[in-house]
């Protein structure tokens, strides 16, 4: 047998050991946003810690203004790895439409005889970072050392906002500092299909509220004399885009090339049906920009989106006033070099250009973010593919995420690295919500991915 073979033969007959150790974790109430669980959070922290150094890591907790992280290393040298996880969770509410006790874990069999993990964090994202460090225990099991220099790092924040990551990865750069960082925080494309996430699109969120008058005035004596707030920032909304599904602030699109070829075949061989999609939410037809598919404006283009308004008098029944204010909360995902601060100048600029003069505006800012992304024909993308391939018996996808990680981001510019994403969620894990779980499959085959993973990496 080769060291792999051993190192996989290892993993399987030490899977119930391993649903334990998972099991120690999902109970420990690391609940980050809730002060009342701090001692919990830290305990989870510090299990963390115990747990790698168990195993051979030179691990310990360190603190930060808010909750600690927890930071190993193994092996020194090049080639080498920064392992990201978080080890807190989400609120559990609402608590009465848990099947059972969340921080009781439960090991379930469902209908079709597939089984499940279930609990609190099983999925986001003990049950994740746990198949990285369960693959790096069986490397030290079976061969006594793993295949190359690697380092941990768990935040303790990542459900509640995060703001001490930034000045801890500055604080600790050269430490951290690695060939390439990896993170397990991510889904599969689907239950067969592995995927390695390429890029992460950014956030920059705006609310602006419009004011006309000095109080409500009544809509007989002022109609059309009076300028109507909810008037103007109807208007000011639906001028963001065009009758092709454009956003029309100058220069939004700076910065965002075409997708690159490979990619989009890619993309196009997927198993994905646009009208199966939009068909589990009652929709049907695409809203974005025309001649675009559906993975490309929710992967690789970026989007405005007007996520609340509301202005005047919205209770029961009816009241005929012009308000003397309307607001609404704008948000923008943005890709590829798309610059946060120059949109929301744009956006700011939009919106003052189409205000009349008895109007004001006040603006309030929610927080900014770029996107990320990285050329997949970089060697530690290739490798983490194959072995992937290798492992679920399925060509491995390179996929893009609608959303936001800003980890992978703050890895990025503050330690110069690039960053594998390669999770093994699924859609339907209810992460965030009542009933979480982590597939059993994902969790056993997750460990043995990271294994030949951490073996290509090393080659």
């Amino acid at each position: 047998m080769s060291d792999l073979d051993r190192v996989l033969a290892r993993i399987d007959a030490d899977l119930d050991s391993a649903i334990q150790r998972l099991f120690t974790t999902l109970r420990l109430k690391s609940i980050s946003t809730d002060p009342a669980y701090a001692a919990e959070t830290r305990a989870c922290a510090e299990w963390h810690a115990a747990d790698l150094s168990a195993i051979g890591f030179d691990a310990a907790v360190r603190e930060t203004p808010g909750h600690p992280m927890v930071v190993g290393h193994h092996g020194s040298g090049s080639p080498s790895v920064l392992f990201y996880g978080h080890y807190d969770v989400q609120p559990v509410d609402p608590l009465e439409l848990w099947y059972d006790d969340p921080f009781e874990p439960a090991l379930v069999t469902r209908p079709d005889g597939s089984r499940e993990i279930r609990g609190r964090g099983a999925a986001d994202d003990k049950g994740q970072l746990m198949t990285f460090v369960e693959a790096c225990r069986a490397w030290m099991a079976e061969m006594g050392e793993l295949p190359l220099a690697v380092s941990v790092l768990l935040e303790g924040e990542e459900e509640s906002e995060g703001v001490n990551l930034p000045p801890f990865l500055d604080a600790h750069a050269d430490e951290l500092r690695a060939d390439v960082a990896l993170i397990c925080d991510t889904n599969m494309w689907d239950s067969d299909t592995p995927a390695v996430t390429v890029s992460l699109r950014g956030l920059c969120g705006e609310e602006l509220t419009i004011y006309g008058a000095d109080r409500d005035l009544h809509s007989g004596f002022y109609g059309s004399a009076a300028a109507n707030p909810n008037h103007v920032l109807a208007r000011i909304l639906a001028d963001l885009r065009d009758a092709e599904g454009r956003i029309t602030l100058p220069g939004f699109y700076d910065g965002v090339p075409e997708l690159p070829e490979h990619l989009r075949l890619m993309w196009e061989r997927l198993p994905f049906d646009p009208a199966s999609f939009l068909g589990e939410v009652g929709l049907g037809e695409p809203a974005g920009e025309k001649g675009r598919s559906v993975l490309e404006m929710t992967w690789s283009r970026p989007t405005c989106e007007v996520n609340g308004m509301g202005g005047g008098y919205q209770g029961p029944g009816f009241k005929t006033v012009i308000p003397a204010s309307a607001s609404a909360k704008v948000s923008f995902r943005l890709v590829f070099d798309q610059d946060p601060h120059r949109i929301r100048a744009a956006f700011r600029e939009h919106v003052k250009a189409r205000l009349p003069r008895d109007c004001r505006v006040e603006f309030s800012e929610h927080g900014s973010g770029r996107a990320v992304a990285f050329d997949t024909s970089a060697p530690p993308f290739q490798k983490a593919r194959a072995a992937l391939t290798d492992e679920w018996g399925r060509e491995a996808a390179f996929i893009g995420g609608g959303g936001s990680i800003p980890v992978a981001t703050e890895i990025k510019e503050k330690l110069g690295m690039d960053v594998v994403m390669a999770g093994f969620g699924l859609n339907d894990d209810r992460i965030h919500s009542p009933n979480e779980k982590y597939d059993l499959r994902s969790f056993h085959k997750g460990i043995r991915s990271w294994a030949r993973i951490l073996h290509a990496l090393g080659e």
